[in-house]
């Protein structure tokens, strides 16, 4: 038990405001845990000093397990005794975030046993997030998440914890099943997921349409994002309803960024051959549109936020494919290709997206083993010299 809170007038400053705070819930932590209420004190300090009082050094984790457990240390140990160790630990969320009240009251019985009690739900990967442990209790804490089937999320150059949209569960526009998918790759993948081997980490991310409620595009180094091979249904009926409360012509068809949408007041038509599959048109007349009965996936691949370099949007890796569990050891064998290459010629924090953009993605297609598709360009060529293996000119 804390005997006393730690004073902190610059943290009760972001109490004051509309919204609520997380000052507030480290104090309800902190008045039954010593680790909460130290964090409190070091994080005043680092507001008062303008400076973070974490330092890195050590490798710190679960018996058999290079990932799952991020290593925090103090440089004010004297001070903040409590906090002289505060680890991270990542559990492997469920698919979707789907959770019983029960299970949600057993997580923190377990991180309020041995931990500091706070938690993040989720990290920027998707795991729940165990805010403060001591070296000690880490493998106790791990037996009690196995106990009730959990596992540890993905942590350095390694496999990150796969995560995914809600997908059929509770999304019409789901053209494939992401949660079922995603258990099936985690599952595939666990030594992937908790040995590092890689250059840097790899994420997987799933959505089930391209309106892409994880952000996968942007986010993860393989993104998995469901669409349609077939025609957009349409149904003109409906569409003549909605003519009466939306702007067809302005919200729809100018919107469209292929321009493949006509409307001439009274006839809604698409040239599909044009379509890339954005779903903004069924997005704003969903009784009216929908996705084609082929349903399946893109594969894409290199996307990563600003760390080293800039950020990047996935570029298209295979265009469609099916997503039957029949279909899953192709993708299975895809993913293992890709890591054979950039494992192999990788640099050392270089995500697979920056490789690519090294080595060329013609280059990279051919160590892979894929052809080129039209749908792999992102604009047109803005070289007009064009070179030949020497090979090709023999041909």
């Amino acid at each position: 038990m804390a005997e006393k809170l730690r004073e902190t007038p610059l943290l009760d400053e972001l109490e004051k405001g509309p919204w609520p705070s997380f000052v507030t819930e480290i104090k309800k932590s902190a008045v039954k845990n010593s680790m909460a209420n130290d964090q409190l004190g070091i994080l005043e300090r680092s507001y008062k000093d303008r400076i973070g009082h974490w330092k890195h050094g050590g490798l710190v984790g679960v018996m058999g397990y290079g990932g799952g457990v991020i290593g925090r240390y103090s440089d004010l140990p004297e001070e903040y005794p409590e906090c002289a160790e505060f680890h991270t630990i990542r559990v492997n969320q469920p698919a979707g975030w789907f959770y019983t009240s029960d299970v949600l009251r057993k997580l923190c019985n377990v991180w309020e046993k041995h931990g500091s009690g706070l938690t993040n739900m989720h990290g920027s990967t998707g795991d729940i997030i165990f805010l403060g442990a001591k070296t000690e209790a880490l493998e106790p804490v791990f037996a009690d998440l196995i106990d009730m089937g959990f596992d540890l999320g993905g942590s350095g150059s390694d496999v990150r914890t796969p995560s995914c949209c809600c997908g059929q569960a509770r999304c019409e526009w789901a053209c494939y099943d992401t949660m079922g998918f995603t258990y099936n790759l985690t599952q595939h993948f666990q030594d992937e997921l908790h040995r590092p081997a890689f250059p840097y980490k790899f994420k997987f991310k799933m959505a089930g349409c391209a309106n892409d409620c994880v952000a996968s595009v942007a986010r993860s180094d393989m993104s998995i994002i469901g669409t349609w091979r077939e025609d957009i249904k349409v149904d003109q009926g409906e569409i003549a309803e909605y003519a009466k409360t939306v702007n067809i012509a302005d919200d729809v068809a100018d919107r469209c960024p292929t321009g493949c949408i006509s409307w001439d007041g009274k006839t809604f038509d698409i040239d599909n051959a044009n379509c890339v599959k954005c779903m903004h048109c069924i997005n704003v007349m969903p009784k009216a549109l929908a996705p084609g009965d082929e349903k399946g996936a893109t594969i894409l691949l290199g996307a990563k936020a600003p760390i080293i370099g800039g950020a990047l949007l996935a570029s298209v890796l295979v265009p469609f494919v099916e997503m039957g569990e029949e279909n899953y050891e192709d993708i299975y064998e895809l993913a293992e290709e890709i890591w054979d290459v950039w494992g192999e010629h990788g640099m050392n924090r270089e995500r697979v997206g920056e490789f690519i953009q090294r080595v060329g993605m013609g280059n990279f297609l051919e160590q892979v083993g894929l052809d080129p598709e039209p749908e792999m360009i992102m604009h047109p060529r803005t070289n007009p010299y064009i070179f030949f293996e020497l090979d090709e000119e023999e041909d």
